[in-house]
């Protein structure tokens, strides 16, 4: 691994000041930044660790609304009964990312910032209706997510939380691919102060709501409903795990499941 200058910033403040260096890299958990500066396919001249940050991690619930801070692990997630009681598929999406490993060290921060096209977390986020919360704004997911590993983050800025909206019910689905259990197709509905959502991951360059399907849904919260639709195979991702064709099969199938499920 290559030679780089490091900080531990303990405020947001500090983090975006010490970010604004000539090819600095905020790192959260370090699950895709590392590996990648291993690889050498990332060479940046400082990191700057979010992880001292004590602002940045904490669930809270107020009223209609779960916020997460950004430096919140999944496992963390996973076990908070705050929200396995108010949005119960998000914990069970935060408990099926990765492995264990993943879970006590990627953060939801770090996911997002990162965009996968194929991490789970995007799907929760648009799938809900979130707000990502930054040190200078809130950001719709519907603008947040811009294509494959990019979003409107601008230089420097910083994922402090996310806002979830409470919603009347919700529930995930995800067909993972087995050696790295990143969604080959993952799909999130749900129904509540956002409307009807279906939210889909690991089938194109990036997260996508499927309007169809959420226009059957709207018409009638059922899996039924559902019956007989077909999503257009055009634009999605053909690799040697499926193809194109194949993940567009999948995505009814997972979200028919998923409305049984909530």
């Amino acid at each position: 691994m290559q030679t780089f200058a490091f900080q531990s910033p303990a405020s947001v403040a500090d983090a975006v000041r010490a970010a604004s260096i000539d090819d600095a890299k905020l790192i959260a958990g370090g699950q895709t930044l590392l590996p990648s500066m291993k690889l050498g396919l990332a060479a940046p001249a400082a990191l700057v660790d979010l992880g001292a940050i004590a602002e940045l991690r904490g669930i809270r619930v107020d009223g209609d609304s779960v916020t997460i801070g950004a430096m919140t692990t999944h496992a963390d997630v996973a076990a908070s009964a705050e929200v396995r009681k108010a949005i119960p598929a998000l914990a069970d999406l935060a408990g099926r990312i990765g492995d264990r490993q993943v879970r006590n060290r990627g953060t939801i921060g770090g996911s997002l910032a990162n965009n996968d096209p194929a991490a789970c977390y995007p799907a929760a986020v648009l799938g809900l209706g979130a707000t990502v919360q930054t040190d200078r704004r809130k950001i719709a997911a519907d603008d947040f997510f811009l294509g494959i590993y990019t979003t409107a983050l601008e230089e420097g800025e910083v994922i402090t939380g996310v806002r979830f909206p409470i919603p009347k019910k919700a529930a995930w689905q995800k067909f993972k691919q087995p050696a790295s259990r990143f969604s080959l197709v993952g799909v999130f509905v749900s129904q509540g102060p956002a409307g009807v959502r279906v939210a889909v991951t690991g089938a194109g360059a990036g997260v996508f709501r499927a309007e169809t399907l959420e226009a059957k849904l709207a018409a009638s919260w059922s899996a039924a409903a559902l019956a007989g639709v077909t999503v257009p195979s055009d634009g999605l991702n053909s690799d040697l795990h499926g193809s194109a064709a194949y993940r567009a099969a999948l995505i009814p199938v997972l979200a028919s499941r998923a409305v049984a499920a909530a």
